[in-house]
């Protein structure tokens, strides 16, 4: 049984990876509607959830910002952070974000539909996108330093962007232990 369940848990690991975004709907900060599926970019696109009760994510976010303007002009970033606070604290997140001074795309997740397509159990959690919205790496944790970690995959990923245009996806990576 046991067998069964780690193959089954594998086949929609791989199908998640494989996916990009998933074809449902979140919020903007001023409550609009948009699917998720539409969050596209034509260079390396991180898409990291978050809460705002949730340390280790804001620390993340925190340390990012620090490295979000070079990456943007060097890498062609687009960085989104989708927080899964619930309907009682989402009204929350549009001031916190202004009080941490984050330039990122930021939506809601209210009903955690984005979170449950992604197979996301906890925060944080972050995943690289390539140009073709094909997951390339991933994590579900942070300690401090680990943000230098995905920068170079976000320089990484770029690099060979721009050196093989008609590339379809890299290789999956995984920052999982």
């Amino acid at each position: 049984m046991k067998q069964f369940l780690s193959l089954c848990f594998f086949t929609f690991s791989l199908s998640v990876v494989s996916q990009g975004l998933p074809n449902v709907i979140i919020q903007t900060l001023k409550n609009q509607s948009i699917n998720a599926s539409e969050l596209t970019h034509d260079g390396p696109m991180v898409v990291s959830f978050w809460a705002t009760w949730c340390k280790p994510c804001i620390s993340e976010l925190d340390a990012m910002a620090d490295y979000h303007e070079d990456l943007v002009a060097d890498a062609n970033l687009r960085m989104v952070a989708i927080s899964i606070d619930n309907t009682r604290t989402s009204s929350r997140v549009a001031p916190f974000v202004a009080s941490r001074g984050w330039n990122y795309d930021i939506y809601i997740d209210p009903n955690s539909d984005l979170r449950r397509a992604m197979g996301v159990n906890n925060v944080p959690h972050t995943f690289l996108l390539n140009s073709n919205g094909k997951i390339v790496w991933q994590s579900n944790r942070y300690v401090p330093g680990e943000e230098e970690v995905l920068v170079e995959q976000i320089e990484a990923l770029a690099l060979s962007e721009k050196s093989e245009p008609n590339r379809k996806s890299i290789p999956s990576q995984s920052a999982q232990p």
